[in-house]
């Protein structure tokens, strides 16, 4: 297995060689969280679905730069969360509740704005070239996020299966890698997983 220092050049090398790419994962991201401040609420079966998209980049980049490990977790997990999501009932997203809805917010900024690996400079710049959809921790931080704000998309299954891989990535990129930032995801997914003990898997409709 590599060492912590060789992953954490391989995370940093993806984020500022891929610049480009994240400010397109925050472009879309952005015109997603207007549409949902201005009335849209997509199906639990789209909204599920659609998330897959960043953990399917986080695959590619990492066996285009030699992580095996991450480009298999992260495609397995992707397939699986798409299996889950494509299953649920096309009903609309449901409102969660006050504290899940907070720590959603909290997570898609974090997410949003994670400051590791992109060098110094301002804060704004952080807005734009945070390594969302490029590398595991942010991304995973903005799934959970939109997860908990989407109540779960009423899946037990879906919430837990995330639940679990954000734990372990927060995890490791804190104790492991000693990126102590990544607590944020670790706490959020914790969160995440006791949320999911509330939902039920419904039958596909």
């Amino acid at each position: 297995m590599p060492s912590a220092a060789e992953i954490l050049k391989t995370l940093e090398t993806i984020s500022k060689e891929w610049l480009g790419l994240a400010v397109a994962w925050h472009i879309l991201l952005a015109m997603a969280i207007m549409a949902v401040i201005l009335g849209w609420r997509p199906s639990r079966k789209v909204g599920a679905a659609l998330l897959v998209l960043p953990l399917l980049s986080v695959s590619a980049l990492a066996w285009l730069h030699g992580n095996p490990f991450n480009g298999i977790v992260f495609a397995l997990f992707a397939v699986l969360l798409a299996v889950l999501g494509l299953g649920l009932p096309a009903a609309r997203v449901t409102p969660a509740p006050g504290w899940a809805r907070a720590v959603g917010v909290v997570l898609v900024a974090f997410g949003w704005v994670y400051p590791y690996f992109v060098g110094g400079g301002s804060w704004l710049r952080y807005i734009g070239v945070a390594p969302t959809g490029l590398i595991p921790c942010p991304t995973l931080s903005m799934h959970v996020g939109f997860t908990l704000l989407a109540n779960g998309f009423g899946s037990r299954a879906y919430s837990l299966s995330l639940g679990f891989l954000g734990m372990f990535y927060g995890a490791f990129g804190a104790f492991r890698l000693g990126v102590r930032i990544d607590l944020v995801l670790f706490a959020g997914a914790v969160a995440l997983l006791a949320f999911a003990q509330t939902l039920k898997s419904p039958t596909p409709k």
